[in-house]
């Protein structure tokens, strides 16, 4: 048995969560793989939205593990507050499990977070400001303190060493902060993480292969926010992409299975960076407005735009995707003309591929599809969409060369219309 992977081609917030969940039936254990609770997957079912940061989406199926891997990192105070709330909310969770290795958010984690975009005034990259860069930076220098510490005898010591630390950078920000409250609750939290199982996850994986269980793993996060494959800097801390999988759960990469692809039927962006097909019109402001485009996690406005075939190609590529999944195509209803990125013009030539520099002066190349008027929202069947519906579809499977296996119509589980 392989693990399939579902993981996002833009820059995020395509709703990876809505359709883990509506795949989960189909699987034994969801896992996360990276990202931590800068991602906000939203889903939505008998008439309740949730948001997840941390917890696998396949949180409301009773009988599917879902599993927190090692290329995660936890904030336990938001842990805590996710646990929480599905609890008051009176749903059966699904058993969860957490690796031991994944690395845990220290409230310095967040100040220094706050501290590092300051500095960088207009040149602020967009944080969440949950954290994650400076935890990601103290597990590749070796400081991280990770789940399974929690139960050393020296853990108030080895966490008080890394704290010092980041109080010496704080102070070379020369950045002002209050700890003492964040501290409390920090460690009160530490209760509700210990009341689940901590494992060794890429054993219970390996095993969980050999016992022919199937996986979905779930990224957070999108293709083009990776840390080495994104618009660089303007990306997040982790691999977003495939292989991330692999590094995230300890899944050999000749035992990944399909990779799904999560698309929009536009595209967006949250904080800085370049976004070529970006409308500063009233149809950007459209298509913000219909797709309510409002980060899950930080509540900013997104970017809206034109989707990018070039950037999509990319995705696809360096993920090895097998199928794709286009998402909000109910949001497009009545725009009368679609348009598509299918190249740029840099420097008076025309390329279809995303360029090493951080280029303002990429222009975009736009084809033009018929749009349509019909409101996709109530659709129970998509051979009852209009003629133009198909035909955007048609079109954009000949140019990625994958098959769209999936199209959303809204954010409701049952919104969802399979082909």
């Amino acid at each position: 048995m392989k693990a399939d992977v579902l993981l996002g081609l833009q820059w995020g917030d395509e709703g990876k969560g809505k359709i883990v969940d509506v795949l989960t039936s189909q699987y034994d254990i969801i896992a996360r793989f990276q990202g931590g609770p800068n991602a906000g997957h939203t889903l939505e079912f008998d008439g309740i939205k949730h948001v997840l940061h941390t917890i696998p989406s396949g949180i409301f199926h009773p009988g599917v593990v879902n599993l927190i891997g090692n290329g995660v990192v936890i904030d336990p105070v938001i842990f805590e507050r996710e646990i929480n709330d599905i609890k008051a909310l009176g749903i059966p969770m699904s058993e969860l499990l957490i690796s031991k290795k994944a690395h845990l958010i220290l409230p310095t984690h967040k100040l220094l977070d706050a501290a590092s975009e300051k500095a960088k005034g207009k040149e602020k990259i967009g944080s969440t400001l949950k954290g994650i860069g400076p935890t990601y930076m103290d597990k590749t220098g070796r400081n991280g303190l990770r789940v399974g510490d929690i139960s050393a005898v020296d853990f108030k010591e080895r966490y008080e060493k890394l704290k010092q630390k980041h109080i010496q950078l704080l102070n070379f920000y020369d950045f002002e902060y209050e700890l003492e409250e964040l501290e409390t609750a920090w460690f009160a939290s530490l209760a509700t993480l210990k009341n689940f199982e901590h494992i060794e996850s890429e054993h219970y994986i390996h095993n969980a292969l050999k016992e022919n269980k199937k996986i979905l793993a779930e990224g957070a996060q999108g293709a083009l926010l990776d840390i080495d494959f994104g618009s660089y800097p303007f990306v997040t801390s982790s691999n977003t992409i495939t292989a991330g999988a692999c590094t995230g759960l300890g899944i050999a990469p000749n035992k990944i299975g399909d990779v799904f692809g999560i698309f929009k039927a536009y595209c967006t962006r949250v904080g800085s960076g370049p976004f070529p097909s970006e409308l500063f019109d009233e149809v950007g402001a459209i298509l913000a407005k219909i797709g309510n485009e409002f980060g899950a996690t930080t509540g900013r406005p997104r970017r809206c735009g034109w989707i990018d075939i070039p950037a999509l190609k990319y995705a696809i590529n360096i993920n090895g995707v097998t199928q794709l999944m286009m998402m909000k195509a109910d949001v497009l209803s009545g725009i009368d003309t679609i348009k598509v990125c299918t190249h740029y013009e840099l420097n008076g030539e025309q390329i279809d591929y995303l360029p090493f520099e951080d280029n303002e002066g990429l222009t975009p190349v736009y084809k033009e599809l018929e749009g349509w008027e019909m409101d996709l929202m109530q659709l129970e069947n998509l051979a009852d969409a209009p003629k133009a519906v198909h035909d955007y579809i048609a079109w954009l499977e000949e140019v990625l060369e994958t098959p769209i296996k999936i199209v959303s119509v809204g954010p409701d589980r049952k919104q969802t219309l399979f082909r």
